[in-house]
């Protein structure tokens, strides 16, 4: 089976379930779609999607559906079936480019879609399940208070001010802060974000006695701040398409 023909059945049924909510057998693609081939051999090329993991049928002699991985392929070949032209891309990227975080990186695609599909726009943010820490940056904002940065494989970014006990805006602070920053990132860096918190929570035993209540503050700040990470995020943007929408919804 040729590549770009699975490419072509596979976008059928995505169509076709995404339009009917219903599974997709191989009768209703050669009546809808002009696939130029037998209908043994669309037959054999959804068996070879579904081996791939791309279909699946939902329970015995019915249709197929897209899977996840599925999904995927289809998206990513998007470009392909209609490539943006140059104007666009350039809008889309003077839109983006002003974003300052993830947050507002997520939030400008959101709207950007439902602007440009006239539809109702869901991003999902990266996946907390396999975020990994990159970089914990330690930074001093005044005499007795640091900025506690996380930073996630992701590209998400949290921060936290924390008040010490000590100047950290001097050598002697700025060295001390140093000194736990390495140890912090030597700890948690590249560690998956469930295991972070079990892995910082003796380091403050590790420390000289005088530094201790120090490091407990920034290591109970990132705590707070994976606490809050554990739940996924979605955004929705263009709810007001659904007005657009004529019929009752199935």
């Amino acid at each position: 089976m040729s590549e770009e023909r699975r490419l072509v059945v596979l976008r059928a049924i995505v169509q076709d379930y995404v339009s009917t909510s219903e599974p997709v057998a191989s009768k209703a693609l050669l009546e809808r779609h002009h696939l130029g081939v037998s209908a043994a051999t669309v037959r054999n090329d959804m068996a070879a999607l579904e081996e791939a993991g791309l279909i699946t049928a939902p329970h015995t002699s019915a249709g197929r559906v897209p899977t996840d991985a599925g999904y995927r392929m289809f998206v990513d070949k998007l470009s392909e079936i209609r490539p943006l032209t140059a104007a666009q891309r350039a809008a889309i990227g003077r839109f983006l480019e002003g974003a300052v975080d993830l947050d507002d990186v997520v939030e400008r695609t959101v709207r950007l879609l439902a602007s440009l599909t006239r539809q109702v726009a869901m991003v999902q943010y990266p996946s907390l399940t396999r975020s990994r820490v990159q970089h914990i940056e330690l930074v001093p904002v005044s005499e007795r208070r640091v900025m506690v940065v996380l930073i996630l494989t992701t590209g998400r970014v949290e921060q936290r001010i924390v008040p010490v006990d000590r100047d950290v805006t001097g050598l002697q602070g700025e060295t001390l802060l140093s000194s736990i920053r390495n140890r912090l990132n030597a700890e948690a860096r590249d560690t998956p974000l469930v295991e972070v918190a079990a892995r910082l929570a003796e380091l403050p035993d590790d420390i000289p006695a005088e530094d201790r209540d120090l490091v407990r503050a920034v290591v109970g700040a990132l705590e707070d701040a994976l606490v809050e990470q554990r739940e996924e995020r979605v955004v929705l943007a263009g709810t007001a398409n659904l007005a657009r929408v004529g019929g009752d919804f199935p």
